[in-house]
């Protein structure tokens, strides 16, 4: 640009020159006039272009500005609705973990004041990987009836009971509770403490209920800061499968701390080798279980229950671990007992005979048309509810209805630890370790 400029003064400088009466010809003069006059013309044209260019700029510049804007515009409600729900999804993700940590405590506080921050509509979105609004929302009953019998001064005498546990309150209180009850009233002179062994539903039950319920290291440790010195465990689990070997585990750390330290026997007892082998726990098991199972839905006992037609099927849990065989022994046993309308399922569907879809078949070649599903648990939670009771495609009381082979399925959701003579059960097998 200031080169065309110099040539414009240049050309002008020239033409004046030759006015003042300079030697050069009119032609020259005619010429410097022809050169003014482009560069004008080429001065007018780059700077139309340059107008352009600045007018191009300024649009590119307005036009990534409004682009910007939109994208930093507010996010609508649904959006703000469904980023609160994954905040408090990922909370409850992080503590549907079978480790406890230092930060427990905190991630339990954590989620259950974001889930009350949520209104109604958000608590609806809540989508985990473990998580859903049932985590918080569900209604399983009173907690405030249930004891976490995590007390100190505990004295030199200790039954500590543990159990796999469940979130659900109602049965807490009611199976897992009525077993501690019974071993209080049982034995006065010796505390009864609780664990869990399941930290997930440790963590549920805090977060939701505020309710501490020691682990099993945690229960372990308060003992020997008490000064305990006889330790009697006494599982409340079916069977010796993973998880009373997991407990077994836990207790060879501690078998130091104290003087004596006895584990009595689970539910059904020892395990046998075969389906055949059966012995007295299991027969006292079968019993209470039909017995129980007769009276809840009207009838005098099994046998009038099946004299009218009527199947019971019990759903166990089911395992990989060779304990599976008790289920096997418990059918045998109700085939002993003459209790030929009882069924046994598990479901994880092991030993294979006892899936479900091998236990309708069972049932209807067996001529029932009205069958009634009860858990043949310790505790009536999540598994009866859900797997057992629940509304879900894949539930037993949906597959049973699904399989168009009965008239009538009911349900009847209740754990074998509110049973009486369960409960004496644990009792004996406590006081033959006490021995």
């Amino acid at each position: 640009m200031r080169r065309k400029l110099l040539a414009i003064v240049t050309a002008c400088t020239l033409a004046s020159v030759c006015l003042s009466g300079c030697s050069l010809t009119n032609a020259l003069v005619k010429e410097s006039e022809e050169q003014i006059e482009q560069t004008k013309e080429n001065l007018a044209e780059e700077t139309a272009e340059l107008s352009d260019d600045i007018d191009k700029l300024a649009e590119d510049v307005l036009n990534a500005f409004a682009e910007t804007e939109e994208e930093t515009e507010e996010p609508s409600q649904e959006e703000i609705d469904q980023m609160k729900a994954d905040e408090v999804a990922a909370l409850i993700d992080a503590i549907y973990v079978q480790e406890r940590t230092a930060d427990t405590d905190a991630q339990c506080e954590a989620a259950k004041k974001a889930w009350d921050a949520l209104t109604d509509e958000q608590k609806e979105l809540v989508e985990g990987e473990e998580a859903d609004p049932d985590y918080f929302g569900r209604d399983t009953g009173d907690a405030t009836l249930d004891d976490a019998r995590n007390a100190d001064e505990i004295g030199e005498n200790e039954i500590l009971v543990v159990s796999f546990g469940t979130s659900f309150n109602e049965s807490r209180a009611e199976d897992i509770k009525g077993i501690e009850d019974a071993l209080a009233e049982a034995y006065p002179d010796w505390s009864v403490r609780r664990a869990f062994t399941a930290q997930i539903i440790i963590n549920h039950v805090q977060a939701r209920d505020n309710e501490f319920i020691d682990n099993v290291d945690q229960a372990l440790e308060r003992a020997v800061n008490n000064g305990v010195k006889n330790l009697v465990v006494q599982p409340t689990h079916l069977m010796h499968g993973a998880e009373y070997d997991e407990l077994m585990d836990a207790l060879a750390n501690y078998e130091d701390k104290f003087e004596s330290v006895a584990v009595a026997e689970p539910l059904l007892g020892e395990v046998g080798s075969d389906a055949t082998v059966i012995n007295a726990d299991k027969k006292a098991v079968a019993i209470a279980v039909a017995d129980a199972a007769a009276k809840d839905a009207g009838f005098d006992s099994i046998k009038a229950m099946q004299e009218a037609g009527v199947a019971l099927v019990l759903m166990g849990h089911g395992t990989a671990h060779e304990a599976k065989v008790s289920y096997s022994q418990m059918q045998t046993q109700m085939k002993e007992l003459g209790y030929d309308n009882v069924f046994i399922g598990t479901v994880e569907g092991e030993p294979e005979e006892t899936a479900c879809e091998n236990i309708i078949d069972a049932v209807a070649e067996a001529g029932y048309k009205t069958v009634i599903l009860r858990p043949l648990m310790v505790v009536a939670g999540d598994h009866a509810n859900n797997d057992m009771a629940g509304e879900d495609e894949d539930s037993w009381l949906s597959l049973f209805n699904a399989s168009g082979k009965f008239d009538t399925v009911d349900t009847q959701i209740s754990g074998l630890g509110r049973i009486e003579e369960i409960q004496k059960l644990y009792v004996a097998h406590t006081k033959d370790v006490l021995k």
